[in-house]
Formats: C-alpha cells, sequence, structure tokens
C-alpha cells in the first residue's frame, strides 16, 4: 500500500525548486531540488510524474499567490483609480516581500521564457484585469501593440519598482507611488473606456 502524500513534503519540494530554478535555471538536476527539499530523488517523482509537471505547478503555485496578494482587500465599488492603486501596491508589495518568487524572479523568468515552461494559467481573479488592459490596446493609443507588448510594459515597470523597492526599503513607499503614478499615465487616458459598462 502507497504511503499518503504529505503536503508538508510537496509544499517543500516546490519552494525547493522555486529556489534551485533562481540559482541554477531550468537545467538544475530534479536530484539537486529534491536534496533541497530534503527527500529523495524517488520522492520528487511520487509527487510530481515528471520534471515537467514540477515546473507546471511551481509556475501556477507562484501565479495564484501573486494573484491572490494582488487582489486582496480591493475596493470592489471604489472608483478605478483606486482599485488599480490597491492591486498595484498589494502586487508591488508581495513582489518585494518575496523576491525569490515574484514574476522578476530568476525562477519565474526562467519558467515564463522556456518553450518547455507552462503557458500562463486562465485565471479567473485575473480576468477583469485582462479585459481591461485589452480594451486598451484595443480602443487607445496602444490599439496596434500586440497584447503582449502592452502587458510586457507593464510588466517591465512593475519589475523596476519592485527593484528599487527591495534596494532602496527606506523610500519604498515613494518608489511603489511612482510606480503606479507612472503606469496610470499610461492608462489615464483611457479612463473613459474602462468606466464604460
Amino acid at each position: 500500500m502507497a504511503r499518503p502524500k504529505s503536503d508538508d513534503k510537496r509544499d517543500a519540494l516546490l519552494a525547493a525548486a522555486a529556489c534551485v530554478i533562481a540559482a541554477q535555471g531550468l537545467s538544475a538536476p530534479t536530484a539537486v531540488i529534491a536534496r533541497e527539499a530534503g527527500v529523495s530523488n524517488g520522492s520528487l517523482f511520487t509527487y510530481f510524474e515528471t520534471k515537467a509537471e514540477l515546473f507546471n505547478q511551481l509556475y501556477l503555485t507562484l501565479k495564484t499567490a501573486m494573484a491572490a496578494a494582488t487582489l486582496e482587500g480591493l475596493p470592489a465599488k471604489a472608483p478605478l483609480r483606486e482599485q488599480f492603486a490597491r492591486a498595484w501596491s498589494n502586487w508591488m508589495r508581495w513582489g518585494a516581500s518575496n523576491p525569490g518568487k515574484c514574476g522578476r524572479s530568476p525562477c519565474s523568468t526562467c519558467l515564463m521564457t522556456s518553450r518547455r515552461g507552462p503557458a500562463p494559467p486562465r485565471m479567473r481573479r485575473w480576468r477583469r484585469s485582462a479585459d481591461m488592459v485589452e480594451r486598451a490596446r484595443a480602443d487607445g493609443p496602444l490599439r496596434d501593440a500586440p497584447m503582449g507588448f502592452v502587458v510586457a510594459l507593464m510588466n517591465s515597470l512593475a519589475e523596476a519598482t519592485m527593484d528599487y523597492m527591495v534596494t532602496d526599503p527606506a523610500h519604498a513607499d515613494q518608489h511603489c507611488r511612482a510606480g503606479f503614478d507612472a503606469m496610470w499615465r499610461m492608462l489615464d487616458c483611457l479612463l473613459l473606456i474602462f468606466l464604460t459598462p
């Protein structure tokens, strides 16, 4: 009879994978990930059938945690600018306090840019944001830009903001506000589009 799987071991493997991938990239051996987690290499494959499955689960885990943190306490009935400001602040603070896990980390970058890595998950909680960005691209000054380019602009601004928050924590709040102001200016002329039902 097979032993029941432990959530603690699974979580340890995911945490170890994040650290090892950040240090060594996607070519990191599973034996190194298992050793970092304190389990045998065979145990790793009890929890994840393949290395690709481990990476897919890690990617989904990181993105789910980031989405939950970003949308926490979002004031649903507040004006759009206030909602964006709250989401931005949540995202920046989560990223700055989890530098090995956020979208700017070597781990996430490897997972997102690798052809072997998983496709971005279709998470319900991101749908509203994605719809707003799509409308901004389609009807605004970014209409001729591919959606991937628009998202890359926003992600680049977020990464720069998080980097400054981490390297200059005494001014983290200022960097967070400046990043949001820059992002909002990019979207500000599209406010009426966002507010139209």
